[in-house]
Formats: C-alpha cells, structure tokens, sequence
C-alpha cells in the first residue's frame, strides 16, 4: 500500500516535476517501507534512487502507451517507430557535424546557426531512409506530411472549407463475400461513423447468404454477381465504378479475382486466410479444409494472414499475420473458433491502417 501511495505522489502529483519534492516525497514514505521478515530486496530503507526511478519509469510508459494509442500502432511497429526516431535522429546528427567538418568553421554564433539548418533539412531524410529497412516507410511519410502541412499550413490542394469547415473524401470499400458475413460485420462496425472511409457496396455470388441481410440491416446496397460475367469482361468493373470504390475487401469470398479486377484495382485488393500462409494456402484451401489440414500435420500454431491480391491464390504481398495455439484437443471447429477471433480482432484495423498508410 505504501509503495501505491508512493508512486502515486511521483507520479500523479506536480511533485513529480520537480526534482527536489520528488526527492523529499520518496523519503517520506521510504522511512516507513519494509519487507517481510525485515528481508530487504528493493525497497529498502534509504533506497530513494530506485524508488525515482520506478516512478520515471512509470510516466515513461504511460506516455509510451498514449503514443501508441494515438498512432494506432502494435507495439511491435511502435517500437519500430521510435528506433526510426532515435536511429534518424543519431545520423542526422553525426552527418551534420561532419558535414560542418568540411566548411572549417569554428564554433561560434554562424557555426550554430548553419548546425541547426542542416539538422532540420537532414533529419526527414534520415529517417525516411531509416524507415525503409524498418518497414516504417508508410507511417514516416504521412507523419512528415502531416508534419509539413502544421508548420506550413494547409496545401492548396486541400478540399475547401464547407459550412464552416473541411469536406473531407472518404475512401468507398466494396467488401466481397459468400457467407454468413461474420467479417463484414466486423468491418462495418469498424468503419461506422469513420471520418474518412466508410462501406459503400456488398459484393456476393451466393442468393441467400448471410452476408446479405447484414447487408439490409445496415443499409449497405448489395450487388449480386454471376461467375461467367464476372470472369470474363470488366462489366462489373464499370459497376463499382457507379459507387466511386476505393479498395476492394474479400470478407470470404471464394472465387478467384479475374484479371479485369486485378488491373483497375492495383495494391488495392486486401484479403484474408485462414492460415499462416505460405502454409495452407492455394486453391481449393478455404474454411474447414484449412484447420483440417493444419491438425492433420501436427501443427502447434495456426492463424491468420492478411494480404494483398495477384494472379494466384494467397500468393499476394503479405500485410499481417496473427498466430493462435493448436492444441493436442483440437478440432477442426474449436480452431476455427480460435482463428475466426483473430479475424474479427485484426482485420478491419489493418484494412484501416493500409488504407490511412501506416502498412
């Protein structure tokens, strides 16, 4: 209990900021700290260093996790994001001192002055460079876009204020899908109310799918389709271009897109499997087939992976994986029951973050 009161006064109070009263608050309480059977281990008479450093720490994470929250990013890809920062930031650093090098100038007022306009012209640059290998290319450039339009304010090609502010264009998704419709759902909840992407069109092969009255019930417009005009043509092509759609989302749907698609929806085709793929992947491989297969091979972990669309089946790009465990009791429903929670955990935020461009 003293230690909670303790960290709350590091923490939560102004004390925190202030070195001293940090100081005086830890002693306040570490007068009085013991540990069973007097064993001392951490917190121990007269130990004020570590008792700080525990309430750092803590506002060190707190502020860690209310960044992630509101880059909307994993932790890995957080932790990836600040090793761009600091990385960049080292070799902006280090190339602008040697870069001075060249110059012979001694320090002095103009030294300083030049120092400082190398680092702002050379730090965009190393980090985007940084972010390559890192994967974090996509979250660099939208931040250092986001990051010019505040200090140079709005581009001109920004939409112009209506009624008193911004019209925004959203983003139109058409989700394809055979089934029940289990994902649609996920992802029209997702994106319900969203600022900049919504669901615009159902695409189903099926009459009577479940897919359909989730269609309905969130006033979704519904396209039916048949497979001979679907493979062959672009018909239905010209019909997505009725509703202005963006991306295209297979929500389990099982045919094979034609080449039609392929073509006027470049990068632009997002779909989801069953597996961890390259495993388990192919034609024929959907649904039950999958978690069959998987415990047939004694698998230890199955999931999902997330990937753009080409020519041959789940052999696109990769975006995404999420793993579960397989154990020695299951069956092929209870891992689908496993696996169809990651789906509706990850799948409508990663279509967000590839579309807002942090994958």
């Amino acid at each position: 209990m003293r230690l909670v009161l303790l960290l709350k006064d590091v923490i939560y109070t102004n004390e925190f900021y202030r070195w001293k009263n940090i100081l005086n608050c830890a002693q306040k309480y570490d007068r009085k700290l013991t540990i069973a059977n007097s064993k001392r281990l951490f917190f121990v008479q007269n130990n004020i260093e570590f008792q700080v450093f525990v309430g750092f720490f803590m506002q060190f994470w707190i502020m860690f996790k209310r960044l992630k929250e509101k880059w909307k990013l994993s932790w890995t890809s957080f932790v990836l994001v600040f090793s761009t920062f600091a990385i960049g930031g080292s070799s902006c650093g280090y190339l602008g001192r040697k870069l001075l090098t060249l110059t012979g100038l001694e320090s002095g007022l103009f030294y300083y002055t030049l120092y400082i306009i190398l680092m702002c012209l050379l730090w965009p640059l190393c980090v985007i460079v940084i972010s390559i290998p890192l994967g974090q290319f996509g979250f660099f450039r939208n931040y250092l876009r986001k990051m010019s339009q505040t200090i140079f304010g709005v581009s001109s090609k920004a939409p112009k204020p209506q009624n008193g502010s911004f019209s925004i264009k959203k983003r139109n998704l058409a989700l394809f899908a055979s089934g029940a419709g289990s994902n649609a759902q996920k992802i029209i909840e997702h994106f319900k109310g969203h600022p900049s992407i919504r669901v615009s069109l159902i695409v189903c092969n099926k009459p009577g799918a479940g897919v359909l009255q989730i269609a309905a019930d969130n006033d979704v417009p519904v396209l039916m389709i048949e497979k001979k005009d679907f493979e062959q043509g672009n018909a239905y092509v010209k019909e997505l271009s009725k509703y202005e759609i963006d991306f295209i989302i297979l929500a389990g749907f099982l045919w094979k897109m034609p080449e039609a698609f392929l073509n006027a929806f470049p990068r632009h085709m997002i779909n989801i499997h069953p597996s961890l793929l390259p495993k388990y992947g192919g034609k024929g491989m959907y649904g039950s087939r999958v978690h069959e297969a998987v415990i047939a091979a004694n698998e230890k972990e199955s999931g999902i992976t997330v990937h753009y669309v080409n020519a041959h089946y789940d052999e696109g790009e990769h975006l995404f994986q999420a793993t579960c465990a397989v154990d020695a009791t299951d069956t092929p429903e209870t891992l689908a029951t496993k696996v169809h929670a990651l789906e509706h955990l990850h799948f409508a935020r990663v279509i967000e973050d590839v579309i807002e461009g942090r994958l």
